[in-house]
């Protein structure tokens, strides 16, 4: 399932009713990013193109479970103006077993922070920028090029 949400969502509901979903798995892993307090980021702006950005996501997912064994996914991705401490992304996965959960999790943030399509603004000293992705996060990418790890 994916959701992009235009106000605030509390990742351990999320979790909580992602729980009550699977039922065959014995590994669920989640992740939640926030807005961090990067010297003195007033706030995130996140922009997309609504139903285009879902079927780039869900083409993620789709590439998850061909790799791993999961039961079910869960994407939560907010858009909007974010400050300090709000949570922008949470990310669960479900499988049998813990490895397949782990990986499909930390593929699917791999993908979202280098290939989804959203455009991101962050204000400083009320001085606004377009934020450009960093070398690092291509990097992290780099990791799925190879068959199964």
């Amino acid at each position: 399932m994916i959701r992009i949400v235009e106000t605030a969502f509390d990742p351990a509901s999320e979790l909580t009713g992602f729980r009550e979903q699977v039922s065959k798995s014995g590994a669920i892993v989640s992740f939640t990013g926030l807005v961090r307090d990067d010297d003195g980021t007033e706030s995130l702006t996140l922009s997309h193109y609504p139903g285009f950005t879902e079927a780039q996501i869900g083409e993620f997912v789709e590439q998850a479970k061909l790799r791993w064994d999961l039961e079910k996914c869960l994407i939560v991705h907010r858009v909007g103006r974010m400050v300090t401490g709000d949570s922008i992304v949470f990310v669960a996965t479900a499988s049998a077993h813990r490895r397949d959960a782990f990986e499909a999790c930390d593929f699917l943030m791999d993908k979202l922070k280098s290939n989804a399509p959203f455009w991101k603004q962050e204000t400083r000293a009320g001085q606004t920028k377009w934020v450009e992705p960093r070398a690092q996060d291509e990097e992290d990418l780099k990791r799925w090029t190879h068959a199964r790890n």
